[in-house]
């Protein structure tokens, strides 16, 4: 006896490439993982993740913990060299895995189908088994006008032993290249992922109002981010649920600017951003600025003759329209509350949760009428003499706008991926490869006709199937029995 071939080199990998043992392996380290990845926050502010790490191992040896998953690249590691690689080499998986077992499918969709023999008939999975005083003929006629029906195209093949005639047709061999479509949109999905991790970006900006940019921050490093255009931020608004501090909804109008010129303008919110030119901007927080410069009070003059806008500034005296009346902003509180034990004025918080301003109203410039405080959320506390009304809009330029800014070239990759799989997962488990034969046999006085049929998923819905053809044929057939 000759001695076997060792395998050479190419083989040995081609084999491990070809196991299905490494693509299990495979997608439990990704699985695992994704899991980390998911639990801890990506590219986040240092105390984040040390809260979340703290609350599995413990504050003390949360530092030394997060220092150990940074460094294994767990902080940004959707974009960390080994997961990349890990998805490089599923896929390579993947690819080897369907090559290895594609020309035998594409031989069993192929190949014509043949005449069977009755004992491998009388073993397939699905089988009948009926008799009539129909002749042969007539039988064969109406096995074939079934399997039309049926959506298959019948073939003919005759006995040379018994005289016997078999009627065989498929459909849906189409179907068992759905799990390689399921192969292909998950590897499209994977160059989706790689190509917006290699060459798109994840970062976040903080625009004050009527401040603009053409760099976002890289998210944990910092790094600036050249954006290609400025954005510039026009005005923020936060409204909230009645007199309560909690928001219902903040809206930021931004402008896109290039080379100076205004080419786009949208008012984003939470889950409508703004997109140009592949780069995304979500509305994701906001917040005061401690110490504005440019802070311009903003309100609305009511008066007999109409409504107008003022803006003023803190400490300046500007006219109220429509009147004799002049105002000055003396006092400002981002969240104006009443003390109840003591009935004094306080500022509760940092944030434009109740912003109010104190006026001081004059005449003439020097006959000062009153100073009283003017509260956002209370038009009426703005009302003056003779039926006239100052209301307190907006402290424009005296908040931020906080943008998560997202730029992903394969995110459509990974659309076209999602999509391809809905339609080859609806086709690998719901469409099945359909056979069937049908052998007609005249003993001379009665017609037996043998049915078996075999699919390759799905058996259970096709004998339903069967079952209609036999219940067609008998009925097709008279005096059938």
């Amino acid at each position: 006896m000759s001695e076997k071939k060792p395998a050479s080199v190419t083989e040995k990998i081609w084999n491990m490439l070809s196991s299905v043992t490494l693509a299990v392996v495979l997608i439990a380290i990704l699985a695992v993982t994704s899991i980390v990845g998911t639990v801890i926050e990506q590219s986040p502010d240092y105390d984040k993740n040390i809260k979340v790490i703290s609350t599995f191992v413990g504050s003390g040896a949360a530092p030394a913990v997060y220092k150990a998953l940074n460094s294994l690249g767990f902080m940004d590691m959707y974009r960390s060299w080994w997961f990349l690689c890990l998805l490089m080499l599923f896929s390579i998986n993947l690819i080897v895995c369907s090559i290895e077992r594609l020309p035998r499918i594409w031989k069993i969709v192929h190949d014509p189908m043949i005449p069977l023999k009755d004992n491998v008939l009388r073993n397939l999975g699905i089988r009948h088994e009926i008799t009539v005083s129909s002749k042969a003929d007539d039988a064969r006629g109406v096995v074939e006008g079934v399997l039309k029906a049926g959506g298959m195209s019948p073939q003919t093949a005759s006995s040379q032993e018994d005289g016997s005639v078999q009627v065989f047709g498929q459909k849906g061999g189409w179907a068992r290249f759905g799990v390689y479509v399921v192969h292909g949109s998950i590897l499209i999905i994977f160059i989706g992922a790689i190509v917006g991790a290699i060459w798109g970006f994840k970062g976040g900006l903080n625009l004050p109002e009527g401040a603009d940019s053409d760099v976002a921050y890289q998210y944990g490093s910092g790094t600036e981010i050249p954006l290609g255009f400025t954005v510039r931020c026009n005005w923020y608004e936060t409204e909230f649920y009645g007199s309560s501090d909690m928001p219902k909804l903040f809206k930021s109008e931004l402008t896109v600017l290039e080379n100076g010129r205004e080419v786009m303008k949208k008012w984003i919110r939470v889950n409508d951003p703004l997109n140009y030119k592949g780069v995304t901007f979500y509305q994701s927080s906001y917040g005061p600025i401690p110490t504005p410069q440019n802070g311009l009070f903003v309100f609305k003059a009511k008066t007999q003759s109409g409504e107008q806008m003022v803006w003023a500034k803190m400490n300046q005296p500007f006219k109220i329209p429509g009147t004799d009346m002049e105002a000055t902003v003396v006092n400002f509180s981002p969240a104006l509350t009443t003390d109840r034990n003591t009935g004094q004025l306080y500022t509760y918080t940092s944030s434009m949760n109740n912003p109010a301003v104190e006026v001081r109203f004059t005449r003439g410039g020097q006959e000062v009428l009153r100073t009283g405080w003017i509260w956002k959320r209370w038009p009426d506390t703005g009302k003056l003499q003779g039926g006239a009304a100052l209301e307190f809009e907006h402290y424009w330029g005296a908040q931020y706008t906080g943008l998560q800014v997202r730029k992903d070239p394969g995110v459509w990759l990974v659309y076209l991926g999602c999509i391809l799989m809905s339609i080859a997962l609806y086709v690998a488990f719901f469409i099945s490869h359909r056979k069937v034969w049908v052998k007609i046999s005249d003993d001379g006085r009665k017609t037996r006709i043998l049915i078996g049929a075999s699919a390759h998923k799905n058996r259970h819905a096709f004998e339903k199937d069967v079952q209609k053809m036999v219940s067609g044929i008998t009925a097709g057939l008279e005096g059938g029995v």
